[in-house]
């Protein structure tokens, strides 16, 4: 752009020279007059102009050379990666337990009830990984699309004695001994997608939220104990767990500070075990926004 104006200036100056070889060329700080030529700086203004020749014809060029006026090419779609959710989790528990001891699935000769699947709120944890979240406007950034692909990982400790066995059926119950430490470990690879509103966009500080919808699908399970009779044992296997997870979530952010919260609207197992058990988490979001 530079050379651009540097040729423009300069055949301006020869035109001006080549017929007007008589009049005068003056230079200022702000201003380059060449004949009928009047070369001004931006935002500049010519206080006094030689009228004297009849039929003379000023022509004016105007010049900006600011870097402030260079466009910058704004890419309105983001992408966020490697963010880290961490949470406490706990379920809402709505199981009938007459009608699902019926089910096959809760061991009859050492049955669970709604009080020993009892959960330990401050050690029940809920840690999710997004590989990457992108953000697409839909109406001036102030309405975006946001989703993404991530981890989420569910420790649901026990403050019984439960045990989860695969062999030789699914099966859960109420064990014979104590455990110092017992959870029922699940995690699904899960897609987010949400509706974003931003009250500012581009100002890190504002407020926003999020809400929409997620699905997941189960590609870990295990229940992990300790004990003083049996040490430390895990046992792998799906339990009849529900392989597909579909929760509501939403996410809220005024300046650095990001809270997330998400509640299952499928159930932890099968339909077919009869336990009715509705997960839900809330916690912390690190990410740039």
């Amino acid at each position: 752009m530079k050379y651009f104006l540097v040729t423009a200036v300069t055949l301006l100056m020869g035109i001006a020279l080549g017929h007007a070889q008589s009049d005068t060329t003056i230079f200022s700080s702000d201003t380059l007059e060449s004949g009928n030529f009047v070369i001004i700086k931006k935002n500049k203004t010519i206080t006094t102009l030689d009228s004297t020749k009849k039929g003379s014809k000023v022509v004016t060029v105007s010049i900006d050379l600011s870097s402030e006026r260079r466009s910058k090419k704004v890419s309105h779609t983001n992408i966020n990666w490697g963010i880290l959710d961490i949470g406490f989790a706990n379920y809402n528990d709505q199981t009938n337990y007459s009608q699902a001891l019926g089910k096959g699935y809760i061991n009859p000769s050492r049955p669970v009830d709604a009080t020993s699947l009892h959960l330990i709120p401050r050690k029940t944890t809920n840690v999710n990984i997004w590989f990457f979240m992108q953000k697409v406007p839909l109406v001036k950034q102030y309405v975006n699309l946001k989703y993404g692909v991530g981890l989420e990982m569910f420790n649901f400790r026990f403050d019984k004695n439960i045990s989860y066995r695969k062999d030789p059926a699914p099966t859960v119950f109420y064990d014979s001994i104590s455990y110092t430490k017992n959870k029922l470990y699940a995690g699904y690879i899960t897609v987010p997608m949400m509706l974003n509103f931003s009250a500012k966009p581009g100002n890190k500080k504002s407020f926003s939220c999020s809400v929409g919808l997620s699905a997941g699908y189960l590609i870990s399970s295990y229940n992990k104990q300790k004990s003083t009779e049996r040490g430390k044992q895990k046992f792998r296997g799906d339990f009849n767990l529900n392989p597909w997870r579909v929760a509501a979530i939403s996410e809220v952010s005024v300046g650095p500070i990001r809270l997330y919260g998400s509640y299952s609207l499928t159930t932890l197992h099968r339909s077919e075990t009869g336990i009715e058990q509705f997960p839900y988490a809330m916690g912390i979001r690190f990410s740039k926004w």
